[in-house]
């Protein structure tokens, strides 16, 4: 089958479209014919180097696909062939094929098209898991997200509005403001112009907030934390190691929680994929929350779509098609 090979590690020049063996189900598990794939901002680490898969998934880049189930392997139920799904991947999204746990897939929501549907996996399972699953945010509580426009930012921003929260979004221009503004944030911040820790502090502080920048916003996202606050770190885009003020959280009664979504154990990606399809899918049904696509682009163009990537002026998703 088609999949895209990797000549070693480095920039998007090194990605190219070739040959592979097809995966076949294990016990579990269903193929997938895949009709689309999204990128993220985890596949260029791995192009890079700095990402594996974790033991046992497939090395070729992509954590999620849309499409309809080839093959359905030993104890599958539930699932047909000819099914039209989306799946959250550990790898191999990448390909005309790819292997997946039957807890990892899901329906395609109603009223998405299969190649709108192949970038809301991975978005949708972070943001509910991390927001919801882990920092519990509720009904009339604060909520900030850093990169609003980015494909995370802008699930949470409508996930978190769609459920009542009073939403802030940093983003970097003035269209990418413009689009949090649309999508429900209350109040858009301007990380070069504006202090997202005095516009929170003047709010009451962030219930919860969703960060991907890691060391560079560690200290900052604390301040801006409001009493039994909840910072949930998803990245490391601003670096790895910084100083946690101890004192500042015990004031507060806050916690800092680190997750992240690859490595977590098959049993508990099918828990929250069901919580996805249970409180997330509805929305997307009913308009309340949308899949944002920047652009598409054949599978061939994967080294163009990496380095669109990087280069950051996109916003929402880029979605690969097969």
């Amino acid at each position: 089958m088609r999949a895209v090979v990797a000549a070693g590690t480095g920039g998007p020049e090194v990605l190219s479209v070739g040959e592979v063996d097809a995966p076949r189900p294990a016990s579990g598990e269903v193929v997938i014919e895949v009709v689309a794939t999204a990128v993220n901002r985890a596949d260029t680490l791995q192009r890079q180097g700095f990402y594996p898969p974790p033991p046992g998934a497939s090395d070729t880049i992509g954590l999620e696909c849309s499409g309809r189930v080839a093959e359905v392997g030993d104890g599958v139920t539930g699932w047909s062939v000819g099914d039209e799904v989306c799946a959250l991947l550990a790898g191999g999204g990448y390909a005309e094929r790819v292997a997946v746990p039957a807890g990892q897939v899901m329906p395609v929501p109603g009223g998405v098209s299969l190649v709108e549907a192949a970038c809301l996996p991975e978005v949708a399972a972070t943001v509910w898991s991390n927001v919801f699953m882990t920092a519990h945010l509720t009904k009339g509580e604060r909520f900030l997200v850093h990169g609003g426009a980015g494909g995370i930012g802008t699930m949470a921003i409508q996930l978190a509005a769609a459920r009542g929260a009073e939403v802030f979004a940093t983003a970097g221009s003035p269209e990418k403001l413009e689009l949090c503004r649309s999508l429900g944030a209350a109040h858009a911040i301007s990380y070069r112009e504006d202090d997202f820790v005095e516009v929170l502090s003047e709010a009451g502080g962030a219930d919860v907030i969703l960060d991907n920048m890691g060391a560079k916003y560690l200290g900052r996202n604390v301040t801006a934390l409001a009493t039994g606050g909840r910072l949930v770190i998803i990245g490391m885009q601003g670096g790895a190691k910084g100083e946690l003020d101890i004192n500042a959280l015990l004031r507060k009664r806050a916690s800092v929680t680190a997750t992240s979504l690859r490595a977590r154990p098959v049993g508990e990606k099918a828990v929250i994929c069901c919580g996805v399809v249970e409180n997330v899918w509805p929305l997307v049904s009913a308009g309340a929350v949308r899949p944002i696509v920047e652009t598409t682009m054949p599978l061939e163009d994967v080294a163009r779509a990496h380095q669109l990537m990087e280069d950051g002026s996109h916003s929402g998703k880029i979605v690969l098609t097969l």
